[in-house]
């Protein structure tokens, strides 16, 4: 299996551990950047995608747990490995639910380590990927007027134009002429891509029932868009 071009920062405060592991993924053909404790790389730059962090549990000062909690908390979102020589489930659950990408227990084989890394950095890959298409699509959204906002609003509830139109007190045609200006602004062609960006900037749940378009509201009864 080929290994995605990526970095692996390994935080131990044993420097036995931390010679071991470097060498591991060096043999595997993945980079790898040692720390002696939590604080060592969090005064660090942040890591540059793809990469991935193989945590120890305990350690002294930050512990690896306190250490993932400050990531989250300057939105650093690298994927991360933790390893363990005490098999705490109640840690690992805690480590899990706020993200960890696994929680190995030493001793642990080497072949469990490379393959969790590497599915780590394949991770680290789709969402700097996914954040950067965020970004593109909310600067898009930015650039919409506020009437041109409220239509989009409604257009990715399934609203047809003259329903809109009744519910901002304004013709069809003006209408029309906003929504062009709107998918122009988004750069999508068609309502079902327009309604995939707002998932992605999080304007529209996936899990939300768009309204439909004639069993929606009736014409010129006023509605609040949810």
């Amino acid at each position: 299996m080929s290994n995605p071009d990526g970095t692996v920062f390994v935080v131990d405060d044993d420097p036995t551990m931390r010679k071991a592991l470097a060498r591991l993924c060096q043999s595997a053909g993945i980079r790898a950047r040692m720390f002696a404790s939590a604080r060592e790389l969090l005064d660090s730059p942040a890591p540059e995608s793809p990469a991935c962090i193989v945590l120890d549990v305990q350690m002294p000062g930050l512990s690896g747990l306190d250490l993932q909690k400050e990531l989250a908390a300057h939105d650093i979102r690298t994927p991360i490995v933790f390893i363990t020589g005490h098999g705490d489930i109640p840690m690992s659950v805690q480590a899990m639910r706020a993200g960890a990408m696994d929680f190995l227990t030493k001793p642990f084989h080497d072949k469990d380590l490379i393959e969790v890394i590497r599915e780590a950095l394949k991770k680290d890959v789709r969402l700097t990927s996914a954040r950067a298409e965020r970004e593109t699509i909310l600067r898009r959204m930015q650039a919409l007027t506020p009437r041109e906002r409220q239509v989009f609003d409604l257009v990715i509830q399934g609203l047809l134009n003259k329903q809109i139109g009744g519910l901002l007190g304004a013709s069809e045609e003006t209408i029309k002429v906003h929504r062009r200006r709107v998918m122009e602004k988004m750069q999508v062609p068609s309502v079902a891509e327009l309604v995939q960006v707002a998932v992605k900037a999080d304007a529209l749940k996936p899990w939300d029932t768009p309204l439909r378009s004639r069993d929606s509201i009736p014409d010129g009864q006023p509605a609040s868009p949810r």
